[in-house]
């Protein structure tokens, strides 16, 4: 993938990035996010503050406005879920408002936050300014789920000029266009929150993907929601009698469970309700029984893009595997029963994402360690506009679909279709800007309208051209031209969703600039602590006596505010902590 680079001096390399400032490449998770920047030997993960590649794409706010990102939101959120946001990449691109204690952000804003997160880390690792990223979305992600990942970006201090398919960064990650020859391949990402499928075709050095789809509330957390249910059912329990902090501890025991899966035939799930410790094991064969459900919604899309490819499940060279959840044993089953064939797994499912979006970045930068290669794309959602159909007999039935440019078209593409008036005297054409696969235009997503007028005449003797044209930024353009009069009208189409301008952004920004990333140098203590009292409230008797004793040692080796008693005190609670829950 990368040219030998060794006769290639560092500061040539990095010339327009010292001058600009670093680009990095994020992958935005449903479950976890990470980053990643391109060196002469290749990209590399970005390390958190705490040394670890994966940051859990979590939320919380505590009483003094102070924002908590990642594994320290996540022990927050167990001990107060009320304050506390995951899974909100589901949410990206809707009004849907979460609640953190007394405070509501959108999808786009927690995400923003996780990013901010994720740019100072970067910052703190490569120690220059990071200004700008290449984001990835999944697939199957419509035109306001896009921009809206855009605007988080923005909001977190970030120039994002090129949004990036999931897929498309796990296949160069996976070096799929350095092959010597033509070769199909099916890209199988099954994330936390979402499912894309992707099929590619490689020939020279052209990267082309053929058809895509998938489903956006399908992922790893509903393999664990089937764990909790199952627990419940089995331990006749009513999820409505639960508390919220309960609810917590049962959704991590549950996670705790699915992996649990991962070197054995059964797994224990464990779970402490009302102060009674309740057990149930559960085999694998009787979790993937419970699982066909998500499976059959897996397969679907499976076969949908195969069949808007053209081609046979035959004809699949390679298979390769994005996001956590296809570590699990039950979906590593059924891709092997599925595809008749052992995936490849070369590159951490974890990572691949992040890697390829880096190299993307480089890519942009027309980095010299990197060898040129032509990306095409495909339009994921068909675009088009509202039209009424003629029934015959004079009857009219309006509020139809007329598709312009389909579904897994590959772009940039332009189509035109021309429409005429449909009453005498018509005055105005509307174009109606539609994204959806429904031949109802109520059920598709509206992205904009364009309205021009037209000479009054009699029905149907009056007529427009529209052209759509979709480039590789999801960047639709829509003209329309008045045939009797040459009068031409171009737009821009934006998502009808308030789209931020510039200002508007900067605004927001300020706003949300008195909520403060916690210190980078006291996460580490704080996560501790955080620990420290989620175990105290799961444990009991003498455990408890003993976390107790050893938080106030530590606590004492806090307020001497000398370095090296406090990494020594953190060391040692750290240990203990670890003995405590090998005994639980």
């Amino acid at each position: 993938m990368y040219e030998s680079s060794s006769d290639l001096k560092q500061k040539d390399i990095y010339k327009r990035l010292e001058e600009h400032g670093m680009i990095i490449g994020i992958d935005l998770g449903t479950t976890n996010s990470l980053a990643a920047y391109f060196t002469e030997d290749g990209p590399k993960i970005i390390p958190n503050r705490l040394g670890k590649n994966l940051t859990p794409s979590i939320v919380s706010v505590d009483e003094n406005d102070q924002i908590y990102v990642g594994e320290t939101a996540r022990e927050r959120g167990l001990l107060y879920p009320g304050t506390t946001a995951q899974v909100f990449k589901r949410s990206m691109g809707s009004t849907k408002k979460f609640d953190l204690g007394h405070k509501q952000f959108t999808a786009e804003e927690l995400s923003s936050f996780v990013l901010r997160s994720l740019k100072e880390d970067a910052e703190a690792y490569l120690k220059e300014e990071v200004t700008e990223a290449v984001i990835s979305v999944p697939a199957y992600f419509d035109d306001k789920r896009r921009k809206a990942t855009k605007r988080a970006g923005e909001l977190a201090g970030l120039k994002v000029e090129r949004i990036i398919s999931e897929p498309t960064a796990a296949a160069i990650a996976y070096g799929l266009y350095e092959k010597t020859k033509n070769t199909k391949f099916l890209v199988f990402d099954l994330g936390g929150g979402t499912f894309d499928v992707s099929i590619l075709e490689l020939f020279q050095n052209i990267l082309e993907v053929r058809a895509v789809a998938g489903d956006n509330y399908l992922g790893g957390e509903d393999f664990t929601d089937v764990l909790e249910k199952l627990f419940l059912q089995k331990k006749k329990i009513d999820v409505d009698t639960l508390d919220s902090k309960t609810r917590g501890m049962l959704h991590k025991a549950a996670e705790e469970c699915k992996l649990g899966f991962a070197d054995s035939a059964k797994s224990k799930f464990t779970c402490t309700i009302d102060g009674k410790a309740e057990e149930l094991e559960i085999t694998q064969k009787e979790y993937e029984e419970q699982c066909e459900p998500l499976l059959d919604k897996i397969r679907k899309p499976v076969q949908r893009s195969l069949a808007d490819a053209h081609i046979k499940l035959s004809d699949i060279n390679v298979v390769v595997l994005v996001g956590g959840a296809t570590r699990l044993q039950v979906v590593k089953n059924f891709i092997i029963k599925l595809f008749r064939k052992f995936p490849d797994t070369s590159v951490h499912p974890d990572e691949a994402v992040a890697l390829g979006a880096a190299i993307q970045a480089a890519m942009k930068e027309r980095n010299q360690a990197v060898k040129e290669v032509i990306l095409t794309d495909v339009c994921s959602f068909t675009l088009g506009t509202e039209v009424t159909v003629n029934r015959g007999n004079g009857r009219y039935e309006s509020g139809h679909y007329c598709p312009i440019i389909e579904r897994n078209t590959v772009i940039p593409a332009s189509r035109t279709e021309r429409f005429y008036t449909l009453h005498d005297d018509q005055s105005k054409i509307t174009i109606n800007i539609l994204q959806g696969e429904s031949r109802f235009a109520a059920n598709n997503l509206l992205l904009g309208e364009l309205t021009v007028n037209v000479p009054k005449n009699r029905a149907g003797e009056e007529s427009v051209d529209v052209t759509y044209t979709y480039d590789i930024n999801s960047i639709l353009e829509v003209e329309v031209k008045v045939l009797s009069t040459g009068e031409v009208r171009k737009q821009i189409i934006k998502s009808q969703e308030n789209e931020m301008t510039d200002e508007e952004i900067q605004e927001r920004m300020e706003e949300l600039s008195y909520l403060k990333i916690h210190p980078r140098d006291q996460e580490e203590n704080k996560l501790l602590l955080l620990r420290c009292e989620r175990l105290y409230e799961e444990s009991m008797g003498d455990t408890r006596r003993i976390i107790d004793m050893e938080i106030r040692k530590f606590e004492e080796a806090l307020n001497t505010r000398d370095r090296g008693k406090i990494e020594e005190a953190r060391e040692d609670l750290k240990l203990a902590l670890k003995e405590l829950e090998e005994d639980f």
